[in-house]
């Protein structure tokens, strides 16, 4: 049974959630987002708290009510703090620039890889740093790991993009 649909989600002050058939729509300081859900769930919002509700026991009811709640949770912490994934540049001459809302890599290749922000995305870039902020937890994953696929870490030497808290499984070199 899951156990993590049963919790209530809360909901901060400045934080709106409104709830249309299977359309969950959440406005907060940070922005608005918009999500939809399963119809079979039923959604209710009472004393500041979203519960989710599944109607029967079923495998697939049982997984869509973790989710549902998971869905419903990142979206209110989006709104309120907002999400933000950081990637490292390793590598000689390795180097990011910001132009305008836009990401430019230099990464080894005979050009510069130009990555473009998609609304609600924003990139930081501090020197062997990227930061990829947004409200939306999903897109700001994803477009983190787009950068991170531009140029892997190796395992010989650990050039490439990789997130901050990642560990990069050393290999050995030839032997002779």
């Amino acid at each position: 049974m899951s156990r993590i649909g049963h919790n209530p989600v809360e909901i901060p002050e400045k934080v709106n959630v409104t709830v249309d058939n299977n359309a969950v729509k959440v406005k907060g300081p940070k922005g608005e987002l918009e999500e939809t859900v399963s119809p079979r769930m039923d959604i209710k919002i009472e004393d500041n708290q979203v519960t989710v509700n599944r109607p029967t026991d079923s495998k697939a009811d049982r997984s869509m009510h973790g989710l549902t709640r998971s869905l419903i949770l990142n979206m209110i912490q989006g709104v309120t703090e907002g999400f933000k994934k950081e990637l490292e540049l390793n590598g000689v001459g390795y180097r990011a620039l910001k132009k305008g809302s836009n990401l430019e890599l230099q990464v080894g290749y005979s050009h510069p890889v130009l990555i473009e922000a998609i609304e609600g995305i924003e990139f930081e870039v501090d020197k062997n740093k990227i930061i990829v902020k947004g409200v939306n937890k999903q897109l700001v994953g994803q477009v983190a790991a787009n950068i991170r696929a531009v140029r892997k870490p190796e395992p010989y030497k650990g050039k490439g993009i990789k997130y901050v808290d990642e560990h990069i499984r050393r290999k050995e070199g030839k032997t002779g």
